[in-house]
């Protein structure tokens, strides 16, 4: 096996490319993990409050972990993305944006969500100058003044709370009726004397001119502020896996097996991008997809190799 060759790559170093980086590791197989920016949406996340063993700690925090634990299992973790993946005979050649190729008999797509946009007018015109989707990088910025969050689930709670502690003022703009987030972080929103929660409301439009000044409603209502935060969900990232010709659902989800398989032979899923644990995606349920992805990548590489040394 040559320099660049690997028993298996993973694409992707969010929860579930590292916590199979640390089964793969410790399984002896020659493991590469490739992502520009690993911790993956973990990494933004203000405050994580619901993962065995920690009773609270910040996402970056419990990214860095799993990315120091995989990298102690032996696993290569490589900051370079994907740009094209082929199979040639039973083997995967991955080219990187760095112009560098690499081959493994296995590949594990753990490329997880990209946030979802407002499609509205002025998003991309303002976007980081006013407008930023991840709370946890930019709150900081937005010190003694005024902001807003797009969304009604945990993130966007999380990420309202957060501004809160910098901001004189945040708007929490919901479409729906009432928050669907847990409970705890709801009541920690709605108790807030600094949030001010706009249940089915819309922003319509992003304005100004070298900044983001102000925002229109759906009700025609225009709310001067500096910082709008999107929170309204993420997309599975699943380019890569169509190239490959893999299952995908109409929900645009990898479609994978008990053991994490795809429909092509040595391709694997795990994480957010696929169909696994019951569409409950978490990090202990992404966690737990990349570690019975690696299981299965070891047993299928005994047997290759049991069934080349009966044949010798």
């Amino acid at each position: 096996m040559d320099e660049k060759e690997y028993d298996v790559i993973i694409v992707g170093a969010g929860v579930a490319g590292l916590s199979a980086g640390i089964y793969a590791g410790r399984y002896r197989l020659k493991t590469l993990i490739l992502d520009e920016m690993p911790g993956g949406v973990t990494k933004t996340a203000h405050l994580v409050e619901n993962y065995p063993g920690f009773e609270s700690i910040t996402g970056d925090e419990l990214a860095e972990k799993f990315k120091s634990h995989a990298e102690k299992s032996k696993a290569v973790i490589v900051n370079e993305n994907v740009v094209n993946i082929k199979k040639e005979d039973d083997k995967f050649i991955i080219s990187t944006n760095h112009l560098n190729e690499y081959k493994c008999s296995f590949l594990l797509i753990a490329t997880g969500s990209k946030r979802k946009r407002l499609g509205i007018m002025g998003e991309d015109r303002l976007y980081g100058r006013g407008i930023s989707y991840c709370a946890t990088c930019d709150a900081a910025f937005f010190k003694d003044k005024i902001a807003a969050v797009v969304g009604g689930g945990n993130s966007a709670s999380m990420a309202t709370v957060l501004l809160s502690e910098y901001a004189t003022k945040v708007y929490m703009i919901y479409r729906g009726p009432e928050l669907k987030g847990e409970p705890v972080w709801n009541q920690r929103v709605l108790n807030n004397p600094k949030i001010e929660v706009m249940f089915n409301t819309n922003v319509t439009e992003a304005m100004g001119l070298k900044k983001l000044e102000k925002i229109k409603l759906d009700n025609g209502r225009e709310i001067d502020l500096s910082g709008l935060f999107v929170e309204i969900g993420s997309m599975p990232a699943v380019e890569m896996a169509r190239v490959l010709g893999v299952e995908i659902t109409d929900k645009g989800l990898i479609k994978v097996t008990a053991e994490q398989r795809t429909n092509v032979e040595g391709v694997y899923a795990a994480g957010d991008v696929t169909t696994g644990s019951a569409g409950f995606q978490q990090i202990v349920t992404a966690a737990s997809e990349g570690s019975v992805a690696a299981y299965d990548i070891f047993k299928k590489k005994n047997m290759k190799s049991r069934t080349v040394q009966t044949n010798q």
